[in-house]
């Protein structure tokens, strides 16, 4: 039993990785993801955290070849955002909002390997644009669907091995509930009787008392 649980685990885990929201293709012209954020999760840098645990693997896993860099700073007020770095030249104007904007910037070299933002590692290709989403008091959900917009990326739909594996883990998932729920009933009712039986023990041993007096 204790094997099949730790199956069905690794298995969910690994579902959530393939299928989970941050499964999707990024485009081509995507080149780096930089995330900048706070250790701690106060002041607004929650969701950045939330979105680096829950969605930032699977969006490695279909896009290898990209680089994905974090850099967690011990400024607690300071700002929380995203970088993405784009290669060919952009072929329309961006217009910038209070939660993100574009800009331009020229080539760079790619130096040795780092997290931080000023330097990219050192696989990394020459970018010529980027553009930065606030991520800063918003949600997880929400700092995904900007990067999905912003890079025009396409979400991964399940094949039909993989939508029969999410069945048979959902049954599985209510074979347990249902199993969990008849255990419970059975503990409560062996405890009851636990009970009814010490204290008819009590009685007799009180009774027996009176007599003996």
């Amino acid at each position: 039993m204790v094997s099949v649980l730790k199956r069905m685990r690794k298995l969910k885990a690994l579902l959530a990785i393939r299928l989970g929201p941050g499964a999707a293709h990024l485009p081509p012209d995507v080149k780096r993801i930089h995330m900048d954020f706070a250790y701690k999760i106060n002041d607004g840098h929650f969701g950045p955290r939330k979105f680096w645990r829950l969605y930032l693997p699977s969006l490695k896993y279909h896009n290898p070849a990209i680089s994905m860099t974090v850099n967690r700073t011990t400024d607690q007020e300071g700002p929380a955002t995203m970088t993405i770095y784009f290669a060919p030249p952009p072929t329309s104007s961006t217009t910038t909002s209070p939660s993100s904007s574009t800009q331009p910037s020229k080539p760079t070299s790619a130096p040795t390997t780092s997290t931080t933002s000023t330097t990219a590692p050192s696989d990394h290709t020459p970018f010529t644009r980027t553009h930065t989403i606030n991520m800063k008091h918003r949600h997880e959900s929400e700092i995904l669907s900007q990067l999905l917009e912003v890079t025009k990326a396409v979400k991964i739909k399940a094949t039909r091995e993989e939508e029969e594996e999410i069945r048979e883990m959902e049954e599985e998932r209510k074979r347990r509930e249902a199993d969990a729920r008849r255990s419970a009933v059975v503990n409560a009712e062996r405890k009851r009787e636990e009970e009814m039986l010490r204290q008819a023990r009590g009685q007799v041993a009180a009774k027996a008392e009176l007599v003996e007096k």
